[in-house]
């Protein structure tokens, strides 16, 4: 009789060990085998490359959305629903970190070198021509939102050209529309990411010039985990872990990115 009570009562301590492990499982989030990743304009191929060479070797999918960093920011802020914020700059990260939105500092992972970019093969692009009379549109991305346009306005300003070119200026959204209006030839020539004329689509078009990094503040291009609640994230460190590894920065110095060792 005290057997059979014992074997029952045995029974039902392992009934509810069941069931408490069916609801502490249930209430866990399963983990994601993708990441989304908001990237700045001026890593849409350098990115690509990176988050390719990370799926093969991880089998995580990276979903991408390209835009410029400041609008990248603001919809972090308003609760987008990203992993990474790959950015142009270091200022919008540490906004993301200051509003306790990020899991932990920032970091630099690499440094973008500006150009200027012309579509017409007989035009030999140079600071000095901007002021010529053949140049009647100079296309930059806004420097309100994108680190490249403040680095190009930086420059202009320092080389002396900017009160001469002002009115001829043409602002894109991001780097991306300022590449746009580069290509298609809407503007004559234009400043852009040195990432986006070694890129495989662009590489070849035109032609274009390196600027002087000394004319303007160093490019300090910083990432940061963004924090999500109720959400696993294994996977979102283990990209900006990998985004820091030398089979990155091999990938960041091929699109013309300085990269600390």
């Amino acid at each position: 009789m005290l057997k059979a009570i014992f074997i029952k009562f045995q029974n039902f301590k392992f009934n509810v060990f069941i069931i408490i492990l069916l609801v502490v499982s249930g209430c866990k989030q399963p983990k994601r085998n993708v990441i989304r990743i908001a990237a700045a304009a001026n890593m849409q191929y350098a990115i690509e490359e990176i988050s390719n060479a990370f799926t093969e070797k991880t089998g995580v999918s990276c979903e991408l959305v390209v835009s410029s960093s400041g609008k990248l920011t603001a919809q972090i802020i308003e609760g987008a629903p990203y992993d990474i914020f790959v950015s142009a700059n270091m200022k919008y990260p540490n906004e993301i970190y200051k509003n306790e939105l990020a899991l932990e500092a920032p970091k630099v992972y690499a440094y973008g070198q500006l150009v200027l970019w012309s579509m017409y093969q007989e035009m030999e692009p140079s600071l000095e021509m901007l002021t010529n009379d053949t140049i009647v549109h100079i296309a930059i991305a806004n420097p309100k939102t994108a680190p490249y346009g403040q680095a190009a306005i930086e420059l202009l300003k320092k080389s002396n050209v900017y009160d001469l070119v002002e009115e001829k200026l043409v602002y894109g959204e991001s780097i991306s529309q300022t590449n746009q209006f580069i290509t298609s030839k809407s503007s004559e020539i234009g400043f852009t990411a040195m990432s986006v004329v070694l890129s495989a689509k662009m590489k070849d078009k035109g032609g274009w010039i390196l600027l002087n990094k000394k004319e303007y503040t160093p490019i300090e291009q910083g990432a940061v985990i963004i924090k999500r609640e109720n959400q696993d994230s294994t996977n979102s460190r283990k990209f900006y872990k990998f985004l820091f590894s030398k089979e990155a920065r091999e990938i960041l110095e091929d699109f013309g990115y300085l990269v600390a060792e």
